[in-house]
């Protein structure tokens, strides 16, 4: 037996030839038991993919899956960022939550028979999950803020959105813009109703006394009358929003509203057509009885009954004598029955304008009004000591419509002395008619109808009418002083309703006696035609 070398030979010099030894496994057997400290390293992996950054996967080296999980991780972050208000969606929030689990249950399958690479143990790579844990918990966190932050930036730009709209509607007038208001206030509502605790929230009670402020805006510049429907409206908003947030501006209008209630009714008084275009007041007495400015209403109404009872005595008694007559109505519609009773007082101003404004109307030559007024005065205010006189410039009215020269003055308000001539007017028409006279005396006189009579040719009219012998006419006598007049012969109706009034002067001088005949002309149209003749004393 030999000794030596030979005794160190490898034993590879023993395989049979065509044969070779093979290297040695890169991993555990996938089959038998696991190798010890297979659990931590498991754990290991499992927590570090729960980290969402597939470290679990490179650390075993398993580079495919680790950029699945960077892949998922990123969509995720592609999805989430930058925040808004509504978050990220359920569906995705869940997909992500299962391919983190899926991920650490893989990683802990595959780490049971595979090392940590590198120089990672098992309880360091371990201990390093736990730590990186928190960069979920943290991003959660941190996305929760930034989300939150999103929400309260929203709300701001919902505040601003209100502000600008109270701000476009500023200064315009409130019935076009009411409802950019409404709107503007249902925005502060529900910020400061329902998100009370963020920054938006918390600037509500600021914006809505800015609110008011721009609402307002026209009774601090004196325009009562514009202020009234916004300062009305102010009133509604407690019941349109907490009255908490409103603070003392809940009964802020309240004041306003009766003062520029009153001021605008006041400068109406008497202003108006009805008192229906000036409600003011009577607004003011129902909402307000009790207030400082309701107690105002019934002495201004007394001054201003006053006021216009001595303005229709002045230059313009027609306009004072529609103040009064507007005014007396307004009192009388007020729901006070003191203020209301207060009308009464107005009545002798009335009476006094209605006189001098048909005066006032004769003298600017505007007859058929002064007629009219004159009229109305006569049959209203029967017992007035005016009212003859009234008559009679009616009567001077109707004639100067038709001949202009009867309207030069106002008929004479009392009778010459002296001599009278007989004016006899003979009626040869088959209607009655009535005459108008003014000169130095003014009246009227009917003559009855001629049943017998009938109408004329003009030429016919002239040489025969009342001339037929044995026939007795209807007829009239006047007694009038020297000087000129003027006629108005008036049809009275009957056979024909269309016939014209004749218009026409006359000189009566003292020593004659005067007679004239009112017959009917056919051409060229109906119309009574007067014929005078003056024979001497």
């Amino acid at each position: 037996m030999e000794t030596g070398e030979g005794a160190g030979v490898d034993a590879s010099s023993s395989v049979p030839p065509g044969f070779s030894v093979p290297p040695p496994p890169t991993r555990p057997p996938m089959v038998g038991p696991p190798p010890d400290g297979s659990g931590l390293r498991s754990a290991a992996v499992a927590l570090l993919n729960l980290s969402g950054f597939g470290l679990g996967y490179v650390l075993m080296r398993c580079w495919g899956r680790a950029v699945a999980c960077w892949a998922a991780t990123g969509a995720l972050l592609f999805v989430a960022l930058p925040a808004d208000p509504d978050g990220v969606a359920t569906g995705v929030v869940v997909a992500y939550a299962v391919a983190l689990v899926l991920a650490a249950l893989d990683g802990a399958r595959a780490a049971r028979r595979r090392a940590v690479g590198g120089s990672w143990r098992p309880v360091v790579a371990a201990g390093a999950g736990l730590v990186l844990l928190a960069a979920p918990a943290g991003g959660v966190a941190l996305y929760g803020s930034e989300r939150d932050e999103a929400v309260e930036q929203m709300l701001l730009d919902r505040l601003e959105q209100g502000d600008r709209g109270v701000a476009a509607a500023s200064g315009r007038p409130f019935a076009d813009v009411r409802d950019d208001y409404r709107s503007a206030l249902a925005v502060y509502r529900d910020l400061g109703e329902k998100h009370t605790g963020s920054r938006a929230g918390k600037l509500v009670p600021k914006r809505l006394d800015a609110y008011y402020r721009a609402i307002s805006a026209p009774y601090r510049q004196n325009k009562y009358c514009e202020a009234v429907e916004p300062l009305t409206y102010l009133r509604t908003v407690p019941k349109a929003i907490d009255r908490k947030l409103l603070g003392d501006l809940v009964g802020f209008p309240d004041d306003p509203l009766a003062t520029a209630l009153y001021e605008c009714g006041v400068s109406k008084l008497g202003s108006v057509t009805s008192p229906a275009d000036g409600p003011e007041l009577a607004e003011l007495l129902r909402t307000f009885p009790g207030s400082a400015q309701a107690g105002k209403v019934g002495p201004t109404v007394t001054e201003k009954i006053s006021a216009q009872s001595r303005a229709v005595r002045g230059k313009a008694p027609c306009t004072a004598l529609g103040a009064l007559r507007t005014i007396r109505a307004t009192a009388l519609s007020l729901p006070d029955a003191k203020v209301s009773a207060l009308a009464a007082k107005a009545d002798p101003g009335i009476e006094d304008g209605a006189y001098a404004c048909g005066v006032a109307k004769f003298e600017e030559k505007k007859f058929d009004s002064a007629r009219l007024s004159l009229t109305e005065f006569a049959a209203t205010y029967k017992k007035d000591k005016r009212r003859a006189r009234a008559q009679d410039i009616a009567i001077a009215a109707e004639i100067a419509d038709k001949r202009a020269a009867a309207g030069k003055h106002l008929p004479p308000a009392s009778a010459p002395g002296g001599a009278r001539m007989e004016l006899v007017i003979s009626n040869d028409a088959p209607d009655g008619v009535e005459v108008l006279y003014t000169g130095p005396v003014t009246g009227r006189a009917v003559i009855g109808k001629c049943g017998s009579c009938s109408t004329y040719s003009p030429v016919n009219g002239i040489l025969s009418a009342c001339k037929a012998k044995g026939k007795n006419y209807p007829k009239t006598t006047l007694r009038l002083p020297a000087g000129e007049y003027h006629f108005l012969y008036k049809h009275r109706g009957g056979s024909s309703s269309d016939v014209s009034s004749y218009a026409d002067g006359s000189k009566i001088q003292s020593g004659y006696r005067y007679t004239s005949c009112t017959y009917m002309s056919s051409s060229p149209t109906f119309g009574l035609t007067p014929r005078d003749t003056t024979s001497g004393i």
